[in-house]
């Protein structure tokens, strides 16, 4: 299994009232974090993108467990979580510069033609993302 770590410093645009980061940004961390982890093994959204290919969200989880506050460092870890040929779900988990565990996460993504937003096979039409992605996935326990 292969991790993406992203450093980010909490902005105080990202905080609410209370100096606490909102609950949507960790949403944005993530998209952060997966963007770097494609970039770590080599490949590119805007590339895709290009090819006519995107990778909407089907589904997004995110379990909040201790607050991250403006100035705090974060490092947001990224992986490949399972993996079918098709779906794709991300895990995350943010750590504050502690080490401690703040906030957990994933999301499911299922790549679509950009024209007619239609799913199409990772495995038949980008053997070479499907071979990375089944080496690097998270294995069974």
């Amino acid at each position: 299994m292969q991790v993406a770590e992203t450093t980010i410093e909490v902005r105080y645009a990202e905080t609410d009232q209370m100096g606490v980061v909102h609950h949507s940004n960790y949403v944005v961390w993530f998209e952060v974090g997966r963007t770097q982890f494609i970039k770590t093994i080599g490949y590119s959204y805007a590339e895709m993108e290009r090819e006519g290919i995107l990778a909407p969200v089907t589904d997004i989880q995110v379990s909040y467990k201790h607050p991250t506050k403006y100035g705090d460092i974060v490092t947001v870890k990224t992986w490949v979580g399972s993996y079918n040929g098709l779906r794709v779900t991300y895990q995350y988990e943010v750590l504050n510069q502690e080490g401690i565990l703040c906030v957990t996460g994933a999301s499911t993504h299922v790549c679509v033609r950009k024209d007619t937003f239609r799913p199409i096979s990772m495995k038949k039409h980008m053997p070479e993302w499907h071979a990375i992605y089944e080496k690097v996935k998270a294995q069974p326990e």
